[in-house]
């Protein structure tokens, strides 16, 4: 029994789709603790400002919310 020589097309096309998917694969490995991290930090802001602050989810993202947040704690006392 003897092997089929593959033709060079063929070879070339299968490596080229191992490098694509090899690609891809490296970029789901670094880009994932990030959007981790992200995913996290969303949720925690939603769960301790809706939960723990009975407060409505939509001023988790509301901007003035961060803004008196930051004057609350870098005020200068008087």
């Amino acid at each position: 029994m003897t092997a089929t020589p593959r033709s060079n097309d063929q070879g070339n096309r299968t490596s080229s789709g191992r490098i694509v998917a090899r690609v891809i694969w490296m970029s789901i490995k670094i880009l994932i603790i990030p959007v981790l991290c992200i995913s996290a930090l969303i949720i925690g802001l939603a769960v301790g400002y809706v939960i723990l602050g009975d407060k409505p989810l939509a001023d988790v993202f509301d901007s003035s919310t961060w803004k008196h947040m930051y004057d609350l704690v870098f005020a200068e006392g008087g």
